[in-house]
């Protein structure tokens, strides 16, 4: 392992915490910055070595931060989905990589909350709460709705076979949450990630995330306990009633409005540091530079409209929780929020985006460094806008605001397999 650098641990630029106290400065934020700080000091460095983020998985794992809405009652903390959200945009600050290691682990409670019947919250709300993290194997290559991997009965006993990829956060789980077919219908199937016949590769080649573990899964014939296949859902029909479309887009947002702060951060950092800009000879401070004021204003600016964004978002989602705790939901609650959900990732992904383009503009060659890696951020945020292409969403927006169609993605219904029996 090479040592890292002063660039791979960058010192905190003088001032802006203070900017960042602008938002969610609360016992919260403050319990896990220094969770967040250490992260943040070998970001660089994991980046450039392409070293998995193994060890930064178990801080948080140590620190509460995998249980914050496992609800009490099972031994976690119940903390609001707008709460945890500020988090994960401080987390995205420090290593975007790790709230996208932790979505599937983040859904898969939120599905329980959703869909659990007791027992089955019991069970795996408890283990969470008691730190196991669920990592996810459910897309596919070729097509939404498909499932390549099959569970087959063999002398009494269940397997899995096949094959799947997009399998973020497998790596560092220690269960993994799976789609397939049973010859009847879908499954979703959870098993140990010890389990003899289960392969995990680290062979994810998109040019950002590149350390969230989100390569191929392979299936030999791997043994799975029959109280382990937990759902049968229906992968051809479009998600209704739920918040989980929400919540997973949420996630991004939240994410993309912390590679905006890291931007900014980095800005104020290099710049507060350098003696020169380009084109003016001699010695002098860009930090007095009205050009370079814009710059970070234009920064500052960007890092406050999408953390914003971000926020109003998961606001709307708790008061949606609520509303259907009380009874006060209908279908149009849920179409109306996936509409809500679909404009803030428009303006969360261009503002970031641009936000990781500007960067650039506080320095001259210098900051294209590999020592660097500013690059990570475009990257990065680039690869997160094309989970879910924001593209078709926009047209959806439109079709609603238009004709009143609610969007049409498949995602499949998840429900327990004692109603689909």
């Amino acid at each position: 392992m090479s040592a890292p650098t002063s660039h791979d641990n960058p010192a905190p630029a003088a001032g802006i915490a203070d900017a960042a106290q602008l938002f969610d400065d609360n016992a919260l934020t403050r319990r896990f910055a220094p969770v967040f700080a250490r992260i943040a000091q070998g970001a660089v460095h994991r980046e450039r070595h392409r070293e998995l983020a193994y060890e930064p998985v178990e801080w948080l794992r140590e620190a509460g931060y995998t249980k914050l809405r496992v609800p009490k009652q099972y031994g976690g903390e119940g903390v609001s989905l707008s709460e945890f959200l500020a988090l994960v945009t401080r987390l995205g600050e420090a290593d975007s990589n790790l709230p996208q290691i932790l979505r599937v682990h983040g859904g898969f409670i939120e599905s329980l909350l959703e869909y659990g019947d007791d027992a089955l919250r019991d069970r795996w709300l408890s283990r969470v709460a008691q730190g196991q993290i669920i990592g996810g194997a459910v897309a596919e290559r070729t097509a939404v709705t498909n499932n390549s991997v099959r569970l087959t009965q063999s002398g009494g006993a269940w397997y899995l076979d096949g094959e799947k990829y997009y399998t973020t956060g497998t790596l560092y789980a220690d269960w993994v949450d799976v789609t397939a077919h049973d010859g009847q219908s879908d499954v979703r199937v959870l098993v140990a990630s010890g389990t003899p016949g289960l392969e995990r590769i680290d062979d994810w080649d998109g040019f950002g995330q590149r350390l969230t573990g989100s390569g191929t899964a392979r299936f030999n014939h791997v043994p799975v306990t029959r109280e382990n296949v937990y759902r049968r859902y229906d992968a051809s029909a479009p998600r209704r009633n739920s918040v989980l479309t929400s919540y997973y887009q949420a996630l991004h947002v939240a994410n993309l409005a912390g590679i905006s702060r890291a931007a900014l951060r980095d800005a104020v950092a290099f710049t507060q540091g350098k003696t020169r800009t380009f084109g003016i000879p001699g010695e002098s401070s860009p930090r007095d530079n009205p050009l370079v004021h814009r710059v970070v204003g234009r920064l500052a600016s960007l890092a406050y409209s999408t953390q914003s964004v971000s926020a109003s978002l998961a606001r709307a989602i708790d008061e949606v929780l609520v509303a259907r705790q009380e009874g006060r939901t209908t279908e149009e609650t849920y179409i109306r929020l996936d509409i809500q959900t679909f404009q803030a990732q428009q303006i969360a992904i261009e503002q970031t985006l641009q936000a990781a383009t500007l960067l650039f503009e506080v320095g001259g060659a210098s900051a294209t460094s590999e020592t660097r890696r500013f690059d990570r951020y475009w990257r990065n945020a680039r690869v997160l806008a094309s989970h879910n292409p924001a593209i078709i969403r926009e047209a959806a927006i439109g079709d609603f605001y238009l004709n009143g169609n609610a969007h049409n993605e498949r995602f499949g219904i998840a429900r327990p397999t004692a109603e689909a029996a």
